[in-house]
């Protein structure tokens, strides 16, 4: 696509992620671009780096074709400009491969720009990106690196240190490099028709067809993931990121209450539970999600599950109460909130609530979508007194932390 001298050059990012991630160490074969770091994966997190940004126009992910429906569910609820999200693009055997075929994509509709940038470093910052494309208004192709300043020594096939090498003028490789699309294309094309194929980044094709390769620094923070350590400190990194950005914190309270009809079971956190009653209400009278319900809307001061369900609106009638919860964990999340923790107290004379403790737990954090070490789930009777001490019905008391980003002009400092 032409670009006239008055406009912004249209930016495209390719997001490698087809490898395996063999060196992490993953489960069941989970490669590590998919592993979660702060509670998401770690390809949502990048993707969302560059979805993020005004300047990007399109955001290609190459992926490994046995990995399709890892990558659909990983990249559920990506950035609200997910629009710009090509469909993921099928690599090849090798990086250099799945690059081409990213390329490949876009040259139908070619930006003027690209930046390839591995799904494996995740802490990349918009500077940093910005002074990329800033770059390449003066030259064709731009690496991002940094100065290496560790001592480098050489080693023999016995493991002795062989000579020790000048570290002058040497610099680390990062992702993104930037290139002018054609020229990048060209070069790809040409190596491959060559059978060139053992380039292990962008900028050593560039630099093989003769493109000259700029320098701009990128911070050291700027890491690759690589192995199950790095997976392990970058998790930890992300949830202190996610926490320092999230500091306004929210906590909310519900309380609900049904009385007993006839019937053979209750519905407790989504999990049926055979009883001499039923709880009689509009939906499934679940008292322990509705009471959780009102303390999730609470936190955002969004009214309560009559408000946004009425029991006079026959839509609801019968219906799993887990669509209540997910409706207010929505509310939330549109609010770039996240829940940090919930908890629930039954009041109950009967069924008994301890054999299915587990059971309720697993399916709060599944509705929620949280691991099951954030819901607490208690159950206590009301001694006989009362309506629930006649076994009249059943009560819940619920609370809900929610951790909200700060209103943009105010911080945490008192």
């Amino acid at each position: 696509m032409p670009q006239s001298p008055l406009q912004s050059p249209t930016v495209a990012v390719i997001v490698v992620a087809a490898g395996s991630g063999s060196r992490a160490g993953e489960p069941d074969s989970l490669p590590k671009q998919y592993r979660p770091i702060g509670g998401r994966p770690m390809l949502a997190a990048t993707l969302d780096l560059f979805l993020s940004d005004p300047a990007i126009a399109v955001v290609v992910p190459v992926i490994h074709g046995d990995h399709i429906d890892t990558y659909r569910a990983a990249t559920v609820g990506l950035h609200p400009n997910a629009a710009r999200l090509h469909e993921a693009v099928i690599g090849g055997s090798t990086r250099q491969a799945s690059v081409l075929a990213g390329l490949q994509a876009l040259a139908g509709d070619p930006p003027d720009l690209v930046l390839i940038h591995d799904a494996a470093r995740p802490f990349l910052k918009r500077e940093t990106v910005a002074a990329t494309i800033a770059a390449l208004a003066k030259c064709p192709a731009v690496l991002v690196a940094s100065p290496v300043v560790d001592t480098l020594k050489r080693a023999d096939a016995a493991g002795a240190v062989a000579d020790t090498v000048p570290r002058h003028g040497l610099w680390a490789a990062q992702t993104p490099q930037g290139f002018d699309f054609a020229a990048i294309l060209a070069a790809h094309r040409r190596a491959a028709t060559e059978g060139r194929a053992d380039f292990t980044d962008d900028a050593a094709v560039a630099e093989w067809a003769g493109i000259t390769v700029r320098l701009v620094a990128g911070p050291a923070d700027n890491v690759k993931v690589t192995t199950a350590q790095d997976l392990a400190s970058a998790d930890r990194k992300m949830w202190m990121q996610t926490f320092a950005a999230l500091a306004d914190i929210r906590v909310g309270t519900g309380y609900d209450v049904h009385a007993f009809t006839t019937g053979d079971h209750v519905t407790l956190c989504g999990v049926k539970i055979a009883h001499s009653h039923a709880l009689s209400g509009h939906s499934d009278a679940d008292v322990a999600l509705h009471a959780l319900t009102d303390a999730l809307l609470g936190t955002i001061g969004d009214g309560d599950i009559g408000q946004h369900f009425p029991p006079s609106d026959n839509r609801w009638r019968g219906a799993d109460s887990a669509l209540f919860v997910r409706d207010a964990a929505r509310r939330i999340q549109a609010r770039g909130g996240q829940i940090a923790h919930v908890d629930i107290s039954i009041i109950a004379e009967a069924p008994k609530i301890g054999p299915h403790r587990e059971a309720m737990r697993a399916r709060v954090a599944e509705i929620l979508g949280l691991s099951i070490d954030r819901v607490g789930l208690k159950a206590t009777t009301n001694e006989k007194l009362g309506f629930v001490g006649r076994r009249e019905g059943l009560a819940a008391i619920a609370t809900a932390t929610v951790r909200l980003p700060l209103p943009s002009d105010q911080d945490i400092t008192p």
